[in-house]
């Protein structure tokens, strides 16, 4: 081994390996009770979601033609 690989090694140093529940429990991650959980304000009107979707259709299209 010369002295550029002791210096960087190819592989990252191993790390411990955790269980989900110690994973989760080291973000404070809560269960999904309902679906209002999932809910997310992403956009401000029906009008701006709907711009969104037209926009994502049209883009979608402009692929294929």
């Amino acid at each position: 081994m010369g002295a550029t690989e002791s210096q960087h090694p190819i592989h990252p140093p191993i790390r411990p390996r955790l269980s989900i529940e110690e994973l989760l429990a080291a973000k404070n991650t809560q269960p999904i009770r309902s679906l209002a959980d999932l809910k997310a304000d992403t956009f401000e009107s029906d009008e701006e979601l709907e711009e969104f979707i037209a926009f994502t259709y049209a883009e979608r299209r402009r692929d294929v033609a």
